[in-house]
């Protein structure tokens, strides 16, 4: 195993930064193009050397990009510095705080990957019949209450308790068909989206109809609230990265069909 020392004269090769990191000679190249990454010097030949800061600085953007963060979001957050107490400004404390904020979405995210992989092996051995398995107990892995906070702060607690009373109303069979009719909707929607139909199109717009009704199960919104609710699905990776799953692309095709949805005359 190759030790990174904290030795400021120890400088690595391009090529061995690649077979390290596991990223291509080409796009340690790119970083150094667009100003993202670039190297401590240049040897002989025109080689790129980077040394221990370079290589630490790579190790934070891999983690960004494990989080889907745009690179120039992530330039952005290497970049920036705080104001210390002294009115100096500290670049490094910058990003350790950026670094262990992003540390615990990771965490959160193994956990909630663990809660899902017992989820899915329950439902294996279910279904090769070792053991029989509740409605509620399909879902056991999708916990949003992580969220709840954020929810809170962006929508009050009234909206929340409401919500969550709402859901509880549906029962194990009801949010059983609530999961079905996502799945439903969505599926169709990435339909529409391949074979090229318009957001406006009446067959998208009965589907949209449809995601508003869900909605509505918890929260009735405003056709303006409608339309923030579509800029959010395009604006938080979390939404974009769950319709996109359907097909690419498709939350911005979610969020133009409610566009079109919420014009609509009343």
């Amino acid at each position: 195993m190759d030790v990174v020392p904290h030795d400021p004269s120890r400088t690595w090769a391009i090529d061995e930064v690649s077979r390290l990191s596991g990223v291509t000679s080409r796009t340690l190249r790119h970083y150094d193009a667009i100003g993202l990454l670039a190297p401590a010097g240049v040897a002989a030949g025109g080689r790129r050397l980077y040394g221990h800061a370079e290589l630490l600085r790579l190790q934070q953007i891999l983690v960004l990009r494990e989080l889907d963060v745009p690179l120039s979001r992530i330039a952005e957050a290497l970049d920036a510095s705080v104001t210390t107490r002294d009115g100096q400004r500290d670049a490094s404390a910058h990003r350790a705080a950026v670094l262990r904020e992003h540390h615990a979405r990771l965490v959160a995210e193994r956990d909630r990957f663990d809660r899902l992989a017992r989820t899915v092996a329950s439902t294996l051995e279910s279904l090769e019949g070792s053991h029989g398995m509740t409605a509620k107990d399909l879902y056991a892995g999708f916990d949003n209450s992580q969220y709840d906070a954020e929810a809170r702060e962006r929508w009050g607690d009234a909206e929340v308790d409401r919500s969550h009373r709402a859901w509880e109303r549906l029962g194990p069979d009801g949010q059983a068909a609530h999961h079905r009719e996502t799945q439903e909707i969505g599926e169709g929607l990435a339909a529409c989206l391949r074979a090229g139909r318009p957001a406006g199109d009446d067959g998208v717009q009965r589907l949209v109809a449809r995601h508003h009704a869900q909605i509505s199960t918890f929260w009735t919104p405003t056709p303006q609230a409608y339309r923030g609710l579509g800029q959010m699905y395009v604006d938080d990776p979390r939404f974009t990265a769950t319709y996109d799953a359907f097909a690419p692309g498709l939350a911005v095709y979610l969020r133009d069909a409610i566009e079109a949805y919420a014009a609509r005359p009343a």
